[in-house]
């Protein structure tokens, strides 16, 4: 048969070299569910995690798949066993209808990438939508299907640990986070060998829990729910995310998972959402402890009427909902719909048609060139530089000696941060080894620890100071464990863990100049350090090329241009605090009885979207026009932006937005855009913005826009504390198109 279809003409050919590639077509949701037990359809809803995540199915686990009670797996890292388990959904149940495997892949699957809160440091989408290609691509690969990321949650508490794995305080710079993030995990074709279902998650306000605790109540106005927690997500429905996740907590009074109001009326219906909704880990088991269901049958009928489609974990849904349908406490139309997307999003990931046969991942060992570079450049951009007195940094080629201290100096473990994926220790580079690397040969590189991350004792002090005082340099690398931040790790002290903040102290009495290396999943609250330490840097957690990352930026081999995502506080006594907060009728410095408090100014230690660069920059003339709009014409504004440093770098130019006079008090400023730009040193060039008047609009007491005609502020700066500001108007109607004469 190969010899006759090598000898035969070319359009036989093509023929059978169609035929013999063609694939059979899925079979129709509809039709599918047309033939489909209750207890099958059910099935489709049921997400497991299997008993041994790294090894085979019991058989029990093998009777409910071949019985189609099971629709998907989440957290198997074993590629034979999900491949016997997908072999026996396809060829051994009734239907044959695949899995689904999903996997929390936030920020790297085999690769680890710096945490999101560090990929929101870069701002810089495309950056972003580069490492989620990337892991979408070793996620498929090793069997994936389906991730659960990214996590959209705005937090303007840093206390909650998830902060690590969120986009920051603002909802602009996380919505345009999201869209990149969802295009970079599912491109254009879901069934491509190298793309996943992304999943939004913790829809909706998780961020906003009470005390920073995680899993705590929320309670927030309808105007604060839609304007600030909702824009990520709706950006990323409108990126076309497959799926989204709900909250654990309840919002308002009820628990997202029972809750109808955000899963349908807001989701389904606003946001005009088609996909699949999974709860979160046992979130409709949960719905009993919350107190709003009376037994485990109540909790699967409310989650379900809500508008929860797929049941992780709980196992409520496998058990209660057959007799519900049954006994018509729930529609089995409303079962329908469910399943329907479920099998429509398994259609869209080409299941039907890819091999059930386990793969070997192309990436194995050791990770490829290719994602190592780009994990470099995501982990030098994430970095911020905070302070840098005298200009300490980038560090001199004469200096002949650094004393690299402090417990994560070494550590490969923590630059993982908190939810590593399948990364490995022994693939991070740690700040130690990347100094070696990357110092001149001349220099001579010391190292202690000094002391433990969270160990009381000071015993390795004064080995530390003796090794800093006979060094041209110090490098401290202090932090959090990874452990301190993530899930289920709040804190109520922001400063540094055990003695560390004590060691540093002891470094800086040396007198010798002290840079210091923060790493961790949160803003920390650190006043001393900023005072007193030359130079610091925020580092995060970022991964496997951790040390190479600072090293290219302590040698200036790389400049800094990672900025604050985050406002840092200078204690934890001004938690919350964000840039966007509204005035009050006796705001700071308007007099003596004010808004503020007494032993503290009401300042952050570093403003929302600070960053500093290895040279200056000026801003001047800024342009705005025309002077009034209308209804459906954009604003346009620039300024002028010189480099008037010795070097050549980047800054990330900020337009906010103030409506100091409406039917409601706005924040003192809104993100509107952002660009990154590079100059040579001595270069000037004009930067511009266009805001549409659309952007003016504000969400009203009933949840709607608002278009109020008025006077408007623009400010465009290096952060959202500074920058050079000029207003414009808005009228009710529409105005003749101005003249380009106008245009700045």
């Amino acid at each position: 048969m190969i010899r006759l279809a090598i000898l035969a003409p070319p359009a036989l050919l093509l023929f059978l070299l169609l035929a013999m590639d063609s694939r059979p077509s899925p079979p129709s949701p509809r039709e599918l569910l047309s033939r489909m037990t209750i207890e099958e359809k059910v099935g489709q809803l049921v997400q497991e995690a299997p008993a041994q995540a790294a090894g085979r199915l019991s058989t029990e686990e093998k009777r409910r798949v071949r019985e189609g009670r099971v629709g998907s797996f989440l957290n198997w890292q074993d590629p034979m066993g999900m491949a016997e388990a997908q072999r026996l959904a396809r060829k051994e149940s009734r239907l044959g209808i695949p899995l689904l495997f999903a996997f929390d892949i936030l920020h790297g699957f085999r690769t680890i990438f710096p945490i999101p809160l560090a990929l929101a440091a870069t701002w810089n989408p495309p950056l972003v939508e580069e490492v989620a290609g990337l892991s979408a691509w070793e996620g498929r690969s090793a069997g994936i299907h389906w991730t659960f990321a990214p996590m959209l949650d705005v937090c303007r508490d840093p206390r909650w640990g998830r902060i690590a794995e969120g986009p920051g305080e603002d909802p602009f710079l996380a919505s345009e986070l999201a869209s990149a993030w969802v295009r970079g995990f599912q491109g254009d074709d879901l069934a491509s060998r190298d793309r996943l279902a992304a999943c939004p998650k913790h829809f909706v306000a998780y961020g906003a829990g009470e005390g920073g605790r995680d899993y705590a109540a929320v309670d927030l106005s309808l105007g604060k729910l839609l304007e600030v927690y909702l824009p990520p997500f709706t950006a990323a429905v409108h990126a076309g995310a497959a799926s989204v996740m709900t909250a654990f907590p309840s919002v308002n009074g009820l628990p997202v998972a029972a809750n109808p109001f955000l899963l349908r009326t807001l989701l389904r219906q606003k946001l005009d959402f088609r996909g699949v909704v999974v709860s979160d880990w046992n979130a409709v088991g949960e719905l009993l402890v919350h107190g709003v269901a009376a037994d485990a049958e109540d909790a699967a009928r409310l989650a379900m009427k809500a508008g929860v489609d797929v049941d992780m974990a709980s196992g409520l849904f496998a058990a209660k909902l057959p007799g519900l349908v049954r006994a018509g406490k729930v529609p089995e139309a409303l079962l329908d719909q469910a399943v329907e997307r479920v099998l429509a999003l398994k259609a869209k990931l080409g299941l039907w048609s890819s091999p059930a046969e386990p793969q070997v991942p192309p990436w194995v060992d050791p990770l490829p060139a290719t994602s190592r570079g780009l994990a470099l450049r995501a982990a030098r951009e994430g970095i911020v530089l905070l302070r840098n007195q005298r200009e300490i940094l980038p560090l001199s080629p004469r200096v002949r000696s650094i004393a690299v201290i402090g417990p994560l100096a070494d550590d490969r473990r923590n630059a993982l941060g908190p939810w590593p994926g399948i990364g490995r220790e022994e693939d991070v580079v740690t700040v130690l080894e990347g100094i070696r690397s990357r110092a001149p040969a001349a220099t001579r590189v010391l190292f202690a620890p000094g002391c433990s991350a969270d160990d009381p004792s000071t015993a390795g002090f004064a080995g530390a100071a003796r090794l800093a005082e006979s060094a041209d340099i110090v490098v401290a690398v202090v932090g959090e464990q990874a452990r301190m931040s993530g899930e289920a790790a709040s804190r109520a002290d922001l400063g540094l863990p055990g003695r560390q903040e004590e060691l540093v102290r002891a470094l800086v009495e040396t007198g010798r100049p002290v840079v210091a290396i923060l790493s961790s999943g949160r803003p920390l609250a650190l006043p001393w350090i900023a005072e007193h330490v030359p130079a610091v840097l925020a580092a995060w957690f970022l991964g496997v090329e951790s040390g190479n990352a600072v090293a290219d930026i302590l040698f200036g081999l790389s400049s800094p241009v990672g900025r604050l995502p985050v406002t840092i506080p200078r204690a934890v006594g001004q938690i919350p605090i964000y840039y966007g907060h509204t005035n009050t009728g006796r705001p700071p410095g308007s007099g003596r009885d004010v808004s503020g408090y007494i032993d503290l100014p009401e300042t952050p230690l570093f403003p929302f979207g600070y960053g500093l660069a290895y040279t200056r920059f000026a801003y001047r003339d800024i342009q705005v026009a025309p002077a009034v709009i209308g209804h459906g014409q954009s604003v346009e504004a620039s300024v002028l932006l010189a480099n008037t440093g010795p070097r050549a770098g980047a800054e990330t130019v900020q337009l906010y937005l103030r409506d100091p006079a409406a039917s409601l008090t706005r924040p003192i400023a809104e993100l509107k855009g952002f660009q990154r730009v590079f100059l040579e040193p001595g270069e000037e060039r004009r930067v511009r913005f266009s805001l549409p008047s659309e952007a003016l609009a504000f969400v009203g007491p009933d949840g709607e826009l608002r278009k109020e005609a008025g006077d408007f502020e623009l400010r465009i700066g290096p952060s959202a504390a500074s920058g050079l500001s000029a207003s414009f108007r808005l009228e009710n109607q529409r105005l003749p198109t101005p003249s380009p004469r106008g245009t700045p």
